[in-house]
């Protein structure tokens, strides 16, 4: 050491270095000891206000789904009971033999489960509410599943009188469109008026079923004569006024004169008068675009725009217009074009009433 311009010399022994290095490896420990359970400590806190903050936020969503699907709940009873009105307007058009369709089955059975299970997890309080709605879609869809049945038996119904059933349908539309009118009462399922696509589907397959149903009412099923015996067959024959070969475009009974004339199916008369070699005719058009003719009558009973059922009396029996005696003149005509009506009557009620399940 230097003091005063002397140097002086101090000897540190081994043993006293040890010690001082031993009490600056403690000071230091301890030193970094002490902020190292002030870093734990603090990391500790910090941590702990992490997963409490953590758990504010995860109470809080929940609380916040739970407040919202309760602040819902009057819009969701709202849609339900829409829906519930669309099912009991449908219930009213059911049939008697809806029975035949599988009810036990759905396409949606796991989701609608699966949803239920999660509503009654989540929110209890609305659980009643999903098990209505399950219920209400398993509906929909059965009932999709029977109108397509029922689609489907009048498809295969026309097919056998070799007539076709897109035709026959898209006619029947055309038909009902040009008589419908009212208020727009849209198949709505919720308060928005949004459109369940399976609702939109059932649509579809009721009004594709009502189409070819009311097709098959059009097809000629009841011999329009009391007396069912045929005097003159469809097709060329021998003209009896000039003994020439000619066409007879439909086919003809014998009966007594002012015999009941019938409606051979259901439609609406779209004419009812004199009409030249036809003498006293009336027409039927019916809901396939099918126009059914009776001719020569001797009375009228009905009048243009009437609607009329199978079997219904549109008048008698006659020998009007070129005529050689007291007879019934009865034509079909698909498009125009008439068509032997022979099949139709031999064909029609046993195969309309395989059609019906009767």
């Amino acid at each position: 050491m230097r003091s005063q311009g002397q140097v002086r010399f101090i000897k540190i022994s081994s043993r006293m270095q040890k010690g001082a290095a031993l009490a600056a490896v403690l000071l230091v420990t301890g030193w970094a000891g002490s902020m190292g359970v002030m870093a734990w400590n603090k990391y500790a806190a910090e941590a702990d206000l992490a997963s409490f903050q953590s758990e504010k936020a995860e109470v809080a969503s929940a609380r916040e789904r739970l407040d919202a699907y309760a602040g819902d709940m009057d819009k969701l009873t709202d849609e339900l009971s829409a829906r519930q009105d669309t099912l009991d307007a449908l219930v009213e058009m059911l049939p008697a033999d809806i029975h035949t369709v599988d009810t036990n089955v759905t396409d949606s059975s796991e989701e609608t489960a699966e949803t239920i299970e999660q509503v009654g997890k989540y929110f209890p309080e609305a659980q009643g509410l999903a098990e209505i709605e399950a219920r209400q879609l398993a509906f929909v869809e059965n009932m999709t599943r029977f109108a397509d049945w029922r689609a489907q038996r009048a498809e295969v119904a026309l097919r056998k009188l070799n007539l076709d059933p897109r035709a026959m349908a898209s006619a029947a539309r055309a038909g009902a469109e040009q008589a419908m009118g009212g208020p727009l009462e849209l198949l709505s399922t919720s308060a928005d008026g949004s459109l369940d696509p399976r609702f939109e589907r059932l649509g579809l397959s009721l009004a594709r079923m009502s189409a070819l149903e009311r097709a098959l009412e059009g097809v000629p099923q009841v011999v329009p004569a009391a007396d069912h015996r045929i005097t003159s067959t469809f097709g060329y024959r021998s003209d009896p006024f000039t003994r020439r070969s000619a066409m007879h475009s439909g086919i003809d009974f014998k009966g007594a004169m002012g015999s009941p004339i019938f409606a051979a199916a259901t439609g609406e008369v779209t004419f009812a008068g004199r009409k030249s070699g036809y003498g006293n005719c009336v027409e039927i058009t019916h809901a396939n675009g099918i126009v059914t003719r009776y001719a020569h009558l001797s009375r009228i009973d009905v009048t243009a725009g009437q609607p009329i059922e199978a079997g219904e009396t549109l008048g008698g029996l006659g020998s009007t217009g070129r005529s050689t005696g007291p007879h019934l003149h009865f034509e079909v005509r698909i498009n125009g074009k008439a068509v032997n009506p022979r099949p139709f009557l031999e064909t029609a009620p046993d195969v309309l009433k395989e059609a019906r399940g009767n």
